[in-house]
């Protein structure tokens, strides 16, 4: 299991983001609080409320995966500003 945050502030974010993780054949998640959405859905991250941190939950240990997973979303992940 793969667990990291990402952001996504625009609605061109999500539709961009459900393109980038169609592409993996393995299962995630997406957690908002106690709520859980497909991340390949994105009628159910519509339903997230995008201002709060998301969590992205991908069933995947394969690190050759984890790398090529990580590369596709790099934009989407989220860096708090310090």
């Amino acid at each position: 299991m793969y667990v990291t945050t990402v952001y996504l502030p625009e609605i061109a974010d999500v539709a961009e983001f459900v393109n980038v993780m169609s592409q993996f054949r393995f299962e995630a998640q997406l957690h908002v609080g106690n709520y859980s959405v497909d991340a390949k859905s994105i009628m159910g991250i519509f339903t997230l409320d995008r201002d709060q941190q998301i969590q992205l939950e991908a069933s995947v240990t394969d690190e050759a995966q984890i790398a090529k997973l990580n590369e596709a979303i790099g934009r989407f992940l989220y860096h708090p500003v310090h």
